[in-house]
């Protein structure tokens, strides 16, 4: 599958790569925006993006870290997913301008977002996309505003998942107050990112995130992914 250039975004200063999966067969297929962690568009990440494709999406992950490396990108990327605003965004809304544009799209195109991804999966939710698969995704400030008129939401969270603790409570009352058709579960034997299919993050903290319950649990992830391929058959197809 390739990388492939969305070319200039933002002011026009900057480029932005991506990572495209397309299905086996011919088209059209529904597009999937697939949305990086604080890690980056790593291998677990197109393994996703994989996944999604042989289920029947066309899956764009866009590389939110085009322009520099990780270490740089990291700080000011995670600001803008708190803030609300910045370059990312107009990276996520190229990509889903990109599948929207292709002739091999339905016109149908959701998002997927993973961790950090996850959190601007929320944000976003509202900015056009026709689902949302949120993973172990922070809740945007000013939740309630943020979420007004979003696309309907599949939301999946570990219960050992000290940083994001009552989120998926939270979140799931803020979408019941807004109307918005959502599924919502938190796995209690899981902690964050535990749809990976391996451990990722720069070796030296693997050791940490593994204490702190980072990283893969089968169980949850097969039982989290059955929900997303249903809730995207129904809100996409």
């Amino acid at each position: 599958m390739p990388v492939i250039s969305l070319g200039p975004v933002h002011d026009g200063s900057a480029h932005l790569s991506a990572y495209l999966a397309r299905p086996a067969g011919s088209g059209p297929w529904p597009g999937v925006v697939a949305i990086h962690e604080a890690w980056g568009l790593d291998d677990v990440l197109r393994r996703h993006a994989d996944r999604l494709a042989a289920a029947g999406y066309l899956t764009l992950a866009p590389d939110l870290y085009s322009d520099a490396n990780m270490g740089r990108c990291i700080v000011g990327t995670m600001r803008s997913m708190l803030s609300g605003h910045g370059k990312p965004y107009a990276d996520i809304e190229a990509a889903r301008r990109h599948l929207l544009a292709a002739p091999d799209c339905t016109g149908k195109v959701g998002s997927i977002g993973f961790c950090m991804g996850g959190g601007f999966a929320l944000v976003t939710a509202s900015s056009g996309f026709d689902a949302t698969a949120v993973n172990y995704g922070a809740l945007p400030r000013h939740a309630g505003t943020v979420l007004r008129g979003a696309c309907p939401v599949v939301a999946s969270y570990g219960g050992k998942d000290r940083s994001l603790s009552g989120v998926a409570a939270d979140l799931g009352r803020t979408l019941d107050t807004l109307d918005v058709v959502h599924d919502i579960k938190e796995y209690p034997d899981a902690g964050h990112s535990f749809l990976n299919d391996a451990p990722n993050g720069p070796w030296p903290v693997r050791p940490l995130l593994r204490i702190a319950h980072v990283g893969p649990e089968p169980s949850a992830a097969k039982d989290a992914w059955a929900r997303i391929e249903v809730f995207f058959g129904k809100q996409l197809r």
